[in-house]
């Protein structure tokens, strides 16, 4: 049976790279400032900050590698859950305002 999200596809790298080099060089540049030392924001919130983002975007791979990194980075469980309730709340958010869009919308004609 096959899934949606499979950690297999990440194989599939490689043969995106050589199919756009370029373009995949780009991505992985900014990639990297994710996990960048000596910026403003320390290195362990850059991850917080990069689990917050991928739990609004349900990127799974996202979330196991900035997961792992943040662990690594010295955050905590608490900060973990924190940085997902607070993606979670801004989510909420936008859902609600993204509603009262979709009424006036609605009322427009």
């Amino acid at each position: 049976m096959s899934h949606y999200h499979d950690p297999d596809d990440l194989k599939m790298l490689p043969e995106m790279k050589k199919l756009a080099p370029e373009e995949f060089g780009a991505w992985v540049g900014l990639d990297k400032i994710t996990g960048r030392e000596g910026g403003a924001i320390p290195r362990k919130y850059r991850e917080l900050i990069a689990v917050a983002v991928a739990c609004t975007t349900q990127c799974p791979y996202c979330l196991d590698v900035h997961t792992r990194n943040a662990k690594k980075a010295g955050a905590t469980r608490q900060e973990l859950v924190e940085a997902t309730l607070l993606a979670a709340a801004l989510r909420a958010g936008a859902a609600a305002t993204h509603g009262a869009m979709a009424l006036r919308l609605f009322d427009r004609e």
